[in-house]
């Protein structure tokens, strides 16, 4: 099965949106949840095991084995929090920190202490952002259209479009766009060639003149 980043997402009875992300055990390489949003609402998006997931026959796009309803009532992933600037949110015992999004306060406007917690000092709460973060399960990662490829040898090669998953939803190839912008191409970059996958970030261990002649 082929995931393009971003592809339709066809519910039982009608099309719920669009597949944004993929979650990844990074230890097996196996795609373990698709992130699924209704169109242009990245706030909405649910967590989708990926054995609900199908090809659909003929057509572009997958088939889940749910009513737009039903999908709809599944948690959202999408969550936020004030941090100190520089921080990070953490994870939980159930809970890693997937794709993030950090916007400086003022972006908001008007916020002041008391919309940060009680206890805050005046003056400190300048020192604080508002980060966006998905929560995906405990020991994976989460990879999005546009998750740079990158390589120890040579920095960045390329960015993420999709993946080729097997039988066993493992990973049998990455799919890597790169090139400038009028001489833009997709590679299918094998999983053996894969270093390591890190949330938002995906490591070869080919170099800029390999990934060239595939």
């Amino acid at each position: 099965m082929r995931l393009d980043l971003p592809m339709p997402v066809h519910c039982v009875d009608g099309v719920f949106g669009e597949l944004a992300d993929v979650v990844i055990d990074s230890n097996t390489r196996r795609v373990t949840h698709l992130v699924v949003e209704a169109h242009d609402r990245r706030d909405e998006a649910r967590l989708v095991p990926i054995e609900d997931a199908h090809s659909r026959d003929g057509s572009d796009g997958i088939s889940l084995e749910h009513t737009i309803a039903e999908l709809a009532k599944l948690e959202q992933i999408q969550t936020s929090d004030f941090v100190r600037s520089g921080e990070w949110p953490v994870g939980d015992a159930n809970w890693d920190v997937g794709i993030q999004d950090m916007y400086p306060l003022s972006d908001f406007g008007g916020l002041g202490p008391e919309a940060l917690g009680a206890g805050m000092p005046a003056g400190e709460y300048d020192q604080h952002v508002m980060v966006s973060y998905h929560r995906i399960p405990k020991g994976n990662v989460e990879i999005r259209r546009a998750s740079p490829v990158t390589s120890s040898q040579d920095g960045h090669l390329g960015h993420v479009v999709g993946f080729v998953i097997d039988d066993q939803e493992q990973i049998a190839h990455l799919v890597l766009e790169h090139g400038h912008l009028w001489g833009k191409r997709q590679v299918a970059i094998p999983s053996a060639a894969i270093e390591c996958i890190r949330t938002d970030e995906v490591v070869l261990s080919l170099s800029k003149d390999d990934v060239g002649s595939l």
